[in-house]
């Protein structure tokens, strides 16, 4: 049954989704070839570890844990198509009710798959957020031929903090919870479950961490406001500390990851356990889960794992969702969800997809072109000279000795830094 936080049909005419890219932004976030068909469909972990009853009794609780998936996918799109338009709500300063939102979207529901066999990214949203907040990058995806699958987590409303630590196990159940019913064939034929990578927004970057190898330290602060049971179960040597990792992962995006300073969720040695190549990409101004310390020091500490630090100069930590909607531009509480007090968020998504999506092609595709992405002539993207022999206002660099980045157009290109360190033997 569709609900608030649902897809639902929308005329074709509505405004230009999230995941079209504005003009002037670099070459590869671009829209793919195909169209985009979203479903949604539900899972249930009978019987799961429950920490946010465990938090409340400080005995260890099971519960059905239902989760609510929104996949986008490759598909078959008719010209004039009736479009969706995606509907959530979020939590407003107190003592206002809850802010309800629409989204134009660039997908059909339930469309023709384009074909099948795809490569997966499954999608986890930042804390008390919706998957909808992230279309633009899930649809984005899918007209390039990925599958993503976007988990809704239901977490406690983000006003109540006593009820934070409890997420910090159950964000990596869910997210394990739903590779294994993938890999049990949840998405048929339509997925490649061979081929799969973890994306994640904030929290949901905590999470994908934390599945794709880092181990959570019972010494955290964080972590200590656990009751000893969970803390026992999943940290060490417990018997659960596996239900929380997937090795098998092939490839890590995350932006504007928690769980870095000042809540240090995995310890001096906990991101060492990563070993998927790591695209973290972060804001320099990020008063949420800083910079460095935080994804800077992210970035760092994963050794084990090829990574890249793509960051934003001055930007915050609302780098990882849509434009803020219509009905998000009347508090600053709201407009905050979405937008970054410096930057224009239509530029911040166009950069985030160029790289995001030259770094899945290269490590879910095996395109190795696309590395020359990624090899940018220098950390600092400020200040570099046109070399190239076309003179074109709107020329787009082809990299080489250019050193405009590969893929920008001249002269536009400042504010960015882009670092790699390749895995520590």
């Amino acid at each position: 049954m569709l609900t608030a936080s649902s897809v639902a049909a929308a005329p074709a005419e509505a405004a230009s989704p999230p995941s079209v890219p504005e003009v002037g932004a670099p070459a590869l976030a671009a829209l793919g070839p195909d169209g985009v068909g979203v479903i949604e469909k539900t899972v249930v972990d009978k019987g799961a570890v429950d920490p946010l009853g465990s938090l409340a009794t400080g005995a260890l609780v099971h519960a059905d844990r239902t989760l609510p998936l929104v996949i986008w996918y490759p598909a078959r799109v008719a010209a004039n198509p009736r479009r969706t338009t995606y509907r959530a709500s979020l939590v407003s300063e107190p003592p206002r009710p809850p802010a309800y939102f629409t989204v134009p979207a660039l997908a059909v529901t339930g469309a023709k798959p384009a074909g099948a066999g795809y490569p997966i990214v499954l999608l986890s949203h930042g804390y008390n957020n919706d998957p909808v907040m992230l279309s633009w990058l899930g649809e984005n995806l899918a007209t390039k031929g990925y599958v993503v699958v976007a988990i809704r987590h239901r977490d406690p409303p983000i006003t109540d903090t006593a009820q934070t630590p409890a997420t910090l196990i159950r964000r990596p159940l869910d997210i394990t919870f739903v590779l294994r019913r993938i890999r049990e064939g949840l998405l048929g034929p339509l997925g490649d479950a061979q081929r799969i990578a973890l994306a994640g927004y904030s929290f949901g970057g905590y999470g994908a961490l934390t599945v794709a190898g880092a181990r959570i330290d019972a010494e955290s602060p964080a972590i200590k406001r656990l009751p000893a049971a969970l803390v026992e179960r999943y940290t060490g040597s417990g018997p659960d500390v596996d239900a929380l990792h997937d090795p098998a992962i092939k490839a890590l995006v995350t932006l504007a990851p928690a769980g870095g300073s000042p809540w240090t969720a995995w310890g001096l040695q906990g991101l060492s356990g990563i070993k998927a190549p790591l695209l973290v990409v972060a804001g320099t101004a990020d008063r949420t889960v800083g910079y460095d310390p935080g994804p800077a020091a992210i970035f760092r500490e994963a050794k084990g794992a090829d990574r890249w630090l793509l960051a934003l100069k001055g930007a915050g930590h609302a780098i990882g969702t849509n434009p803020a909607p219509a009905e998000m531009r009347g508090t600053l509480w709201d407009f905050d969800w979405f937008e970054d007090r410096m930057w224009r968020k239509p530029r911040v998504n166009a950069i985030a997809l160029h790289f995001i999506t030259a770094f899945l092609d290269l490590h879910l595709k095996g395109e190795a072109a696309k590395a020359e992405y990624l090899a940018v002539p220098s950390e600092e993207s400020d200040g570099a000279k046109w070399t190239s022999g076309d003179k074109r206002y709107d020329a787009v660099s082809e990299g080489g000795a250019n050193p405009t980045w590969k893929g920008f157009i001249k002269d536009h290109q400042d504010g960015l830094l882009l670092k790699h360190l390749p895995p520590v033997p």
